[in-house]
C-alpha cells in the first residue's frame, strides 16, 4: 500500500516538473522566434597615402668578378639617378645580388632535354623604394625608361598603393554599418507594430578593400587591393534584437 503510494507521488511529481520543463521550452523558443536579424553596410572611399616601387637590373659575364663589377657600375647610375630625382637615399634599398650560372641548353634527335656547356654567369639585383611621396614615385615609374636609355637592362614593375591609416577608416565604417543596420531593424519592428528590445548579438564582417566602381570579387578573408591610388573599403556588420 505504502509502496503505492509513493509511486504515484513520484509520477505526479514528474509530471508537474514534465510540465514546468516544457513550459520554459515553448517560453524560450518563443523568446528567440521574436528577434530581428539585420545586416548594415559601411563604406568609405579614400586616397592611399604610400607607396612602393621596384625594378631590377642584371648583367651577364663569364668572369664572376667582371660580372660583379659591372653591375655595381650600373647600381651607381641608378642610385645617382634616384637621388637626381629627388629621391631620398634612405628610401632607396638595394636587394642582395642573385648570382645564376647560365648553361647553353638543347634537345637532342630524341627530343630529351640536354644541358650543355657553361654559357656565363647572370647577375640579378632589385631596387625599392617606398615612400609617402606618392605622386613623385608615379611620375618616376613611368618615366624610367631615361635608366634604359642610359644603357642599363632594366625592368620595372608597377607601383603598389597602400593607406597608413586604415585603423581609423575601419572605425569609421563599422561606425556607419553599426548605424546603418539598426535603423533597417527599428523600420522592420515599426512596420510590424513592435518595437526593439536588447541587442542580442553583434557579427563583424571582414574589410574589402578595392577600386572604386570596379568589379573585383570579395573574398572570405578580405580583399585588398594595391595596384589603384583610389580606394573603397566595405564591411557588414549583422546585428540580432529582441523584439517587444
Amino acid at each position: 500500500m505504502n509502496k503505492n503510494i509513493i509511486a504515484v507521488a513520484v509520477g505526479a511529481l514528474g509530471f508537474v516538473l514534465g510540465l514546468g520543463f516544457l513550459g520554459n521550452a515553448i517560453k524560450n523558443r518563443n523568446k528567440s522566434e521574436n528577434t530581428i536579424s539585420v545586416t548594415g553596410l559601411g563604406t568609405k572611399q579614400f586616397i592611399s597615402d604610400l607607396i612602393t616601387w621596384s625594378g631590377s637590373f642584371s648583367k651577364n659575364n663569364f668572369d664572376l668578378k667582371s660580372a660583379y663589377d659591372e653591375l655595381a657600375q650600373d647600381r651607381k647610375v641608378i642610385n645617382d639617378y634616384l637621388l637626381s630625382k629627388g629621391i631620398k637615399q634612405s628610401e632607396i634599398v638595394f636587394s642582395s645580388v642573385d648570382i645564376q650560372k647560365q648553361f647553353r641548353s638543347y634537345n637532342d634527335t630524341n627530343g630529351n632535354y640536354v644541358q650543355g656547356e657553361f654559357s656565363g654567369y647572370n647577375l640579378t639585383q632589385t631596387v625599392s623604394i617606398e615612400s609617402k611621396e606618392v605622386g613623385k614615385i608615379e611620375n618616376l615609374s613611368r618615366n624610367i625608361t631615361e635608366i634604359i636609355n642610359r644603357g642599363i637592362e632594366f625592368t620595372s614593375s608597377s607601383p603598389s598603393y597602400f593607406y597608413t591609416k586604415l585603423a581609423t577608416v575601419k572605425q569609421e565604417m563599422i561606425a556607419s554599418a553599426t548605424k546603418d543596420a539598426k535603423e533597417r531593424a527599428e523600420k522592420i519592428a515599426e512596420n510590424s507594430g513592435s518595437s526593439l528590445g536588447n541587442l542580442k548579438k553583434a557579427t563583424m564582417g571582414v574589410i574589402q578593400i578595392t577600386a572604386p566602381n570596379s568589379n573585383e570579387d570579395y573574398s572570405y578573408g578580405g580583399t585588398f587591393n594595391t595596384s589603384s591610388k583610389e580606394k573603397e573599403a566595405s564591411i557588414t556588420i549583422k546585428l540580432e534584437y529582441e523584439v517587444n
